[in-house]
């Protein structure tokens, strides 16, 4: 994995803190993950559901 430094609004660490704490993720960097990955796979899907 590669390390890569972001910016987000308050309000989106304020939640991605509560879905820790809530224990849906062990971190943010999960949560960030997989908000990523779910994501790319809905874009790649959508377009080729396109071509």
């Amino acid at each position: 994995m590669k390390l890569i430094t972001l910016y987000l609004p308050e309000t989106y660490i304020k939640a991605l803190d509560q879905l820790v704490d809530e224990r849906f993720y062990p971190n943010r960097a999960e949560a960030i993950r997989v908000a990523i990955r779910d994501l790319i796979s809905a874009e790649v899907w959508r377009r080729k559901g396109i071509d």
